[in-house]
This record gives C-alpha cells, sequence and structure tokens, in this order.
C-alpha cells in the first residue's frame, strides 16, 4: 500500500504535465483561412437621400365665424365630407349692449319719422282730392313716406342683426357658419356651448373646422443643409409611411426652401414633393413619411459590394482570385454608390472572383 499512493501520485503529476504540453501545442498550432469569395452582379444603383417628414393636404383651409357669440349648434364632426356652402354651425349671438342700445334707438326714430310721413301722407291724399294741391306735390310727399318705409325695415332688420345675427327680412343670417370649400372635415375644434371670436383686424378669430381636399396630398419634409445643394426641383421621390407599412407612393420635387432654420444645433431646409395617390389608398393628414429623393440612378450596372472594395489613397483596388484561396490586388474603376453597392465601370468582369473583404473568415481545420 505504501508503494501504490507515491505510484498513483506521480503519474496523476506526469497526466497533467503531459496534457498540459498537448494544450499549448494546439493553441499555437497555426489555423489556415479559408477566405470567402463573391462574383460581381449586374443590379440597379441609387444614390438618394432621405428626408422626414409627414404627408399634408395642399390646401387646408380654417373656417371662422363672422359674429361673436356661442356655439349653438355643430352639424359636422371630423371625418365627414361637405360639399362648398354646407351649413357647418350657428352661432348663438351675444349682442354688444352700446350696439343694442343704438338699435332700439335708431329704429325708435325710424318709427317716429314713418308715422309722422305717413300722417303727411294721408293728409296731402285728401288736399289732392279737393284740388288744393298739385300732384307733383303730392308725389313728392308719397317719395318722402317710401323713404322713411324703408328706413324703418332698415332700423328693425338692423335690430334683429344686432340680437341674433340674422334678418328673416332681408334673407342675412350673418350666425351661420358655413364651408366656403369641398371637402373633407379635418377637425373640429370647438364644443357646442363654447365661446367663439370673430375674425378682424385684431383677432384672427376662433376656428370652427378645418377642411381639405384629401385627394390632393403632398409630402412636406427637411433636409440638412449638406444635402440640400445636390436638390433639383422635378426629382423624382419614393415616399414611404410607415402607418401603411411596405407600401410606397410616387412623387415629383417641388419646392426647395432658399432659407434655413435652425433645428437642434444643424441648419434645415424645407422641402415639398407631390405625391401620386393609388385609388384603393386612404392617407390620413400628417402621416409620418420618409421620402428617397433619387439624385442619380444607374440600372443593369456591374457592381461590388462597398466592402470588398481596398482603398489606398485616390485608388481602389479588389483582390481578386488567381488561385485557390490565392489573391492579388486589382484596380478598379468606381462609379455611382448607394453606400451599400458600388458600381464598376471597368477592371472587373461578371467572372471574376473577389475576396470578401470580411474580418469573419471561416477558420479550416487542420485534420
Amino acid at each position: 500500500m505504501r508503494r501504490v499512493v507515491p505510484f498513483l501520485a506521480t503519474s496523476l503529476v506526469l497526466g497533467v504535465f503531459v496534457w498540459t504540453l498537448f494544450f499549448l501545442y494546439k493553441k499555437s498550432e497555426t489555423h489556415a483561412v479559408v477566405h470567402a469569395t463573391a462574383t460581381p452582379v449586374r443590379r440597379e444603383v441609387v444614390q438618394k437621400t432621405v428626408a422626414p417628414g409627414a404627408l399634408v393636404p395642399r390646401k387646408e383651409v380654417t373656417i371662422k365665424p363672422r359674429v361673436s357669440g356661442v356655439v349653438e349648434k355643430l352639424y359636422v364632426e371630423p371625418g365627414d365630407y361637405v360639399k362648398a356652402n354646407a351649413l357647418l354651425a350657428k352661432i348663438q349671438i351675444i349682442p354688444n349692449v352700446v350696439a343694442l342700445n343704438q338699435a332700439e334707438a335708431n329704429l325708435k326714430a325710424a318709427r317716429i319719422n314713418y308715422e309722422t310721413a305717413k300722417s303727411e301722407l294721408e293728409r296731402f291724399r285728401r288736399l289732392l282730392g279737393q284740388k288744393l294741391i298739385s300732384e307733383a306735390d303730392f308725389i313728392q310727399q308719397e317719395l318722402a313716406f317710401k323713404l322713411r318705409q324703408q328706413e324703418l325695415e332698415a332700423a328693425e332688420n338692423n335690430l334683429q342683426l344686432v340680437r341674433e345675427g340674422a334678418s328673416a327680412k332681408a334673407g342675412k343670417a350673418s350666425n351661420l357658419v358655413h364651408s366656403t370649400v369641398e371637402g373633407m372635415v379635418l377637425e373640429v375644434p370647438v364644443k357646442e356651448g363654447a365661446s367663439v371670436i370673430e375674425a378682424n383686424n385684431f383677432n384672427e378669430g376662433t376656428t370652427i373646422a378645418s377642411i381639405a381636399n384629401m385627394n390632393d396630398m403632398i409630402f412636406q419634409g427637411r433636409v440638412d443643409e449638406s444635402e440640400v445643394g445636390k436638390l433639383r426641383v422635378g426629382m423624382p421621390v419614393s415616399i414611404s409611411v410607415g402607418a401603411l407599412g411596405d407600401r410606397r407612393f410616387d412623387g415629383t420635387l417641388e419646392y426647395i426652401a432658399p432659407k434655413g432654420v435652425e433645428k437642434e444645433g444643424t441648419i434645415e431646409f424645407e422641402v415639398r414633393a407631390a405625391v401620386k395617390l393609388e385609388p384603393d389608398a386612404f392617407v390620413r393628414a400628417n402621416y409620418s413619411a420618409n421620402a428617397d429623393i433619387i439624385l442619380e440612378r444607374r440600372t443593369d450596372v456591374l457592381a461590388v459590394n462597398e466592402a470588398w472594395v481596398i482603398h489606398d489613397g485616390k485608388e481602389a483596388f479588389v483582390e481578386v482570385e488567381i488561385g485557390p484561396q490565392r489573391f492579388e490586388r486589382k484596380p478598379v474603376r468606381l462609379g455611382l454608390s448607394d453606400g451599400i453597392w458600388v458600381e464598376v465601370t471597368s477592371g472587373l468582369d461578371e467572372r471574376t472572383r473577389i475576396k470578401k473583404q470580411d474580418p469573419g473568415a471561416v477558420p479550416a481545420s487542420s485534420g
């Protein structure tokens, strides 16, 4: 037993020593690396810049009341489609005390003048029957009566307008709010019972409703100052709407702002593009969207992944395969790039195998 224990301990130490040597040997062994290769492909290369923004109606009209008061009745709600001159709301007039007193005083004066002119007309009619006045004098008095009658009607209408905002005799109703355009009601920011103010020189007035033609939409966005110099009116635009998934709409750039606006330390320029909507697509106002403004497009060109290109100063190279896992540098001339794929104008053909410049190379087994 005394001999067995030392023998086992010696064998254990020797085994650990041998395993350590084997481990260090395997760790220091050089593995061959197999480099993946690929061939150039023919594809479309599009250089573009992305502008964030939203889809908005080209023309959105805000409807405001012509009188101040309280909203008595609303006849529309957001989403309704209305024709031009459609009734939107009725305003209950809260008359101005000074204007009301003046209108009542004018009516009393007009009624007095009317009664006086009426009495005079009857007197002149009797005198004419007695041949005491001429026909011309009677006609003149009759004209004065008609003028006083017209003044009375005007005073009555004016008082009704001041009190109610409407006059049945005159056919006027300033307290009724009508749509000035045809389109969809986008917003009704007031509620029944809310106070509203008429538009005047000192106040833009309370908005009763916003109406727009939803069939005529534009993209409104912004681009960075580093990109705006590349843009031209008339450039094609591809617009994606996040709320509609992968659906895209074509458009045409139609406006580039001449003045930039500072935002979070950078200068941005507003851009607008006309959007070609599809008949089966319902687009809501202010949908968030991104516009790919196409700066240049090349179709059916030879291209390689830009990550496979080696740049050495002003020259570009790729490593082409000249034998199994043997490569050499070959200069190439590059064209348009979209940031991932780059056009190759000379130096390669479709059969050339190129080394992928990928740090994740696959190590070969040493067997």
